[in-house]
């Protein structure tokens, strides 16, 4: 199944460290921002809240610390090698049991490798986060093109479908003839266009993102019209939840139509922040997830915080990638939860707090192939972040029929 060679020529050795200057560069812009007056409305109607945004820049610039992000990135075997001419920088951590199951792991906006920090060592050593040998993977965790450190695009063509074909040849290159892949927010688009290449040697996905609307169902949605009749309970509420969510998904709108145009989040780190808070998940608009996170300093069972959060938010800012993982939306021209036509055995879990909560019946319509559907009764959009050990379990059963 694989060979353990990392050595190749074409597979660099990376490790991180970031210069003090740009700390301190970073916490004067921070002082020095020029803050607009409070919103007129007593809600997040308006787009992030001043008071909020002026709480998080004292902490920021005050007490954050990045050097522990960077040390759990650099305690992690991390490389950089060239696909399609352009640099892709990834973890690649294998587990000590042989017979693990390779594993590629895609992440998403606004996110980067940080989201899956808190997932690898539940998948490479189960046993110690309450697992068994048998459920250990192999973990590769690519960070996408103008993300993080991987190189930014300097022409067009770096969308989900590109990014799929090049996880393949990273998953090869590494020695992985079989492998399965996951994925969640812009990952879920990555790992449904390898299930529709299904090159030789995937084995499945797994997606907590799914994209499951039926065809007729999509085309109400995109008409702003009533749903079809005949919905199920379940598809009825899904369908509601699709037409909220395509209600608040402006940033979304404006990045796929104008990415070159947000200079101010390439010169402001707290114009950045604020971009990357305001989207959406199932409960409200910016996250709500996220926001009770920035009230929240440590978490025992591993549930995001605030320090989690910036230094998700850091990594752009030193990396320079607020305006290059834009352009993420503009490439992409396809749909977005309607189904793709998967036909290689597919994993699903919903999450409640999730874009929508895919039915099970429209979820076996779109892949007829679906060996594993669970919903669970915590976590959202960003699962890796909000629920690490139920993401991990969730991983270990959606693939264990394959080994």
């Amino acid at each position: 199944m694989t060979t353990t060679l990392e050595t190749a020529m074409d597979l660099r050795p990376f490790h991180i460290d970031i210069p003090d200057s740009a700390l301190e560069d970073l916490r004067r812009r921070i002082a020095a921002t020029n803050w607009p007056e409070k919103e007129t409305v007593p809600d997040h109607s308006q787009g992030v809240p001043l008071a909020m945004m002026q709480k998080l820049a004292e902490h920021w610039s005050t007490n954050y610390d990045w050097r522990p992000c960077e040390a759990k990135l650099n305690a992690l075997p991390q490389f950089m090698t060239e696909i399609d001419g352009l640099d892709i920088h990834f973890l690649h951590v294998r587990s000590p049991h042989a017979d693990a199951l390779p594993l590629v792991i895609n992440h998403g906006w606004p996110g980067s490798i940080i989201e899956q920090l808190k997932l690898v060592e539940r998948l490479v050593d189960p046993s110690a986060h309450g697992g068994t040998p048998a459920d250990a993977f192999h973990v590769v965790v690519p960070s996408m093109p103008g993300y993080g450190f991987s190189a930014k695009p300097t022409s067009t063509g770096w969308g989900p479908e590109r990014m799929g074909q090049a996880w393949t040849q990273l998953m090869r290159r590494l020695g992985y003839t079989d492998f399965v892949a996951q994925g969640g927010d812009w990952g879920a688009f990555v790992v449904d266009q390898m299930g529709l290449q299904a090159p030789e040697g995937l084995r499945a996905i797994h997606t907590n993102m799914p994209a499951t609307v039926p065809a007729d169902v999509d085309a109400a949605l995109l008409a702003g019209g009533p749903a079809p009749d005949g919905l199920s309970a379940d598809e009825r509420r899904a369908y509601e939840q699709l037409v909220r969510t395509f209600g608040q998904v402006e940033y979304a709108k404006y990045m796929a139509a104008r990415p070159q145009t947000l200079y101010g989040i390439a010169d402001s780190p707290v114009g950045l922040a604020a971009w990357l808070l305001d989207h959406n998940d199932a409960d409200d608009q910016p996250a709500a997830a996220v926001v009770e996170a920035l009230d929240r300093t440590s978490s025992p069972t591993g549930e995001l915080t605030r320090d989690e959060i910036l230094d998700n938010i850091t990594l752009y800012w030193l990396t320079n990638t607020g305006v290059s993982a834009s352009r993420l939306y503009w490439e992409y021209k396809g749909g977005f939860f309607n189904a793709k036509g998967v036909s290689i055995p597919v994993a699903v879990t919903v999450f409640p707090g999730e874009q929508y909560e895919a039915p099970r019946s429209w979820a076996e319509r779109a892949y007829p192939d679906l060996i594993h559907f669970n919903r669970v009764d915590r976590g959202g959009h960003f699962a890796a972040w909000e629920q690490p050990q139920l993401l991990a379990e969730e991983l270990r059963a959606a693939f264990r029929s394959l080994r």
